[in-house]
C-alpha cells in the first residue's frame, strides 16, 4: 500500500480485456478482502474508489482505498491469441495516441 493521510493506494492490475469489456475483482484490504467493480473502457491510470476501505482516524473514520489500474499485456501470446489481437487490430478503429491527446 502507498498512504497519504487516511486514504490507501494499491496497485491493480488487469488484462486488456478485463479493461475493454468491464468486470468485477477481489482487491485486498486492511479490512479483508473487498469486491471492486471495474467499469468498461477503464484506462490504465485511473483511480476506482472503495469508500471508507482506508485508515482511521482515532475517532473511528476510515479514509478511502484507491485501487489504481495496470493494464498487463501478456508477454508470450499462443497462437490462438495472436490471431485473435490480429483480427481485432483489423477491424478496430481505435487510435490510442489520438485518444490519449484528447484525455490530455
Amino acid at each position: 500500500y502507498r498512504v497519504e493521510g487516511r486514504d490507501l493506494y494499491v496497485d491493480l492490475p488487469l488484462a486488456p480485456w478485463e479493461a475493454a469489456l468491464g468486470t468485477s475483482v477481489a482487491v485486498d484490504t486492511p479490512g479483508g478482502e473487498a469486491k471492486v467493480k471495474v467499469p468498461a473502457g477503464t484506462s490504465s491510470g485511473r483511480r476506482l474508489r472503495l469508500r471508507g476501505r482506508g485508515l482511521p482516524n482515532p475517532r473511528g473514520e476510515a479514509g478511502n482505498l484507491y485501487a489504481e489500474v495496470r493494464i498487463v499485456v501478456p508477454h508470450r501470446l499462443s497462437e490462438e491469441e495472436r490471431r485473435l489481437f490480429s483480427e481485432l487490430a483489423t477491424v478496430s478503429k481505435f487510435d490510442a495516441r489520438k485518444q490519449a491527446r484528447r484525455a490530455s
